[in-house]
């Protein structure tokens, strides 16, 4: 719980923490037509376009959803898309909670809990995010082959729930390796170069520093960012298939000496590499 927590703000975190809360949602979602999905996706900043590639699509604003919150954040849909891509049954979260709204970290993660138990398989979740490597590229798109958790919160604390998954989950492997290996080898099959590297996930709103950034580089940071490692740590710890796709919107702070980071590039990038985007989510699902 976050240190300064009204009591009230501890009962709703503790009610959507609940398995009655989060099966509750999840019955509300097949009710209106969402069964039997197989692969979620979640949608980072400027990419939510690909949702539009679903054929029979059944669109619910978040809005309408028991305990989902509409976004803040410009180029959020805040929707979920559920149809077929190749015969595949794909829910789409256009749109993400961010803790840096002031929702906290159990609200954050509601919405992979509800995809969970709707009995999804696999998880593709997809940022923008600054790069940190010198040898990457803005505009480019790396495989997440690991993360730095320096959020300071962690979606497990708390009772745990068995039917989520164990006490103690393994995270080794969190962003599954043979699947991407698999999607970086079909990727390069169709010309489509993906780096690989490290997610380092802070909290936001605040870009990061020169400084911060040169300390994550010592770490062993390739990106950053202000999501995906709470989604990650929740999905894996269900046992889920996890791919992670990090659209590297613009070079980190300091990259390029006196240069300022701002929304409208991270956007632009995202509609300038929505193409090479789709295919390789495409791979991801299909795998």
């Amino acid at each position: 719980m976050d240190r300064f927590m009204s009591v009230t703000d501890i009962s709703i975190d503790i009610e959507y923490a609940s398995l009655s809360t989060i099966d509750a949602t999840a019955k509300y979602l097949r009710d209106r037509g969402i069964t039997e999905p197989e692969v979620g996706i979640v949608l980072g900043s400027g990419l939510n376009s690909y949702a539009d590639r679903l054929k029979n699509a059944i669109r619910i604003n978040y809005s309408e959803i028991p305990g989902f919150i509409s976004p803040t954040v410009a180029g959020h849909y805040g929707e979920i898309i559920y149809g077929d891509l190749d015969g595949i049954k794909v829910i789409v979260l256009a749109g993400r909670f961010h803790y840096y709204e002031g929702h906290s970290i159990t609200r954050v993660v509601f919405p992979y809990r509800v995809l969970i138990r709707l009995g999804i398989k696999r998880m593709i979740i997809t940022n923008a995010s600054g790069c940190i490597n010198r040898n990457f590229e803005a505009g480019s798109l790396m495989l997440i082959s690991d993360h730095i958790n320096l959020t300071g919160r962690n979606p497990l604390i708390g009772a745990n729930i068995p039917e989520l998954g164990p006490r103690f989950p393994d995270m080794t492997d969190t962003y599954n390796k043979s699947l991407r290996e698999a999607v970086k080898a079909e990727a390069a099959a169709i010309g489509i170069e993906l780096h690989e590297g490290v997610y380092a996930g802070l909290t936001g709103p605040c870009f990061e520093t020169p400084a911060e950034i040169r300390f994550l580089a010592t770490i062993g940071a390739d990106a950053v960012g202000m999501s995906t490692v709470p989604e990650a740590i929740v999905t894996n710890h269900a046992g889920l298939e996890v791919i992670g796709i990090s659209c590297l919107s613009n070079m980190a702070a300091g990259i390029i000496e006196d240069k300022e980071i701002t929304t409208d590039e991270v956007d632009q990038t995202g509609a300038d590499v929505a193409e090479t985007f789709a295919k390789v989510v495409d791979i991801a699902v299909r795998i």
